[in-house]
């Protein structure tokens, strides 16, 4: 049986209860980290939700910038019913179009989906750092995504056995 066709749009209020149900699995399967309510509400605007055309919301994700030209790709969520049905593919896009927009030029993730941002175009990064003058002024941020980008010693929890990807846009 194929699923019926989703459509990708930017996450409300409303959402966040089941962006929580979405992650919340994943969360306890070790595969993203766990976020409060209160940080989702906060950071709603940074999302993108795929829903059926009966209102479902079946995946979601979020873009959060970190820099001029830099952003993270966060919290990219998909029903288990719904994996493998391009869901993913198309909050990607979306968020992808999104960094465009803001006139970002490269996107981070922090993942163990590897093969899936591979095939995005993402590449391992490696030990690959940045340049002493962004440095100085990333590790200011409170923000625990950019220290898992600079790869931090506070972070290396979050990080055990995830991958740092970045896609030159």
């Amino acid at each position: 049986m194929t699923q019926p066709p989703i459509t990708v749009r930017r996450a409300r209020t409303t959402d966040v209860p089941r962006i929580v149900d979405l992650v919340e699995p994943l969360v306890a399967r070790r595969i993203l980290l766990g976020k409060e309510r209160v940080d989702l509400y906060g950071a709603v605007q940074e999302f993108r939700v795929a829903e059926t055309a009966d209102g479902a919301v079946v995946g979601c994700g979020a873009l959060h910038v970190m820099w001029e030209d830099l952003g993270e790709i966060r919290t990219l969520a998909v029903g288990d019913e719904w994996l493998g049905h391009g869901v993913g593919h198309a909050l990607l896009a979306a968020l992808e179009a999104d960094a465009r927009e803001l006139g970002l030029s490269r996107l981070f993730c922090l993942t163990f989906e590897v093969a899936f941002f591979g095939r995005h175009g993402f590449e391992d990064m490696g030990a690959e750092t940045v340049d002493p003058e962004l440095y100085a002024e990333l590790v200011r941020s409170h923000d625990e995504g950019v220290a898992e980008f600079l790869d931090l010693a506070r972070v290396k929890q979050n990080t055990l056995g995830n991958t740092r990807m970045l896609k030159v846009l």
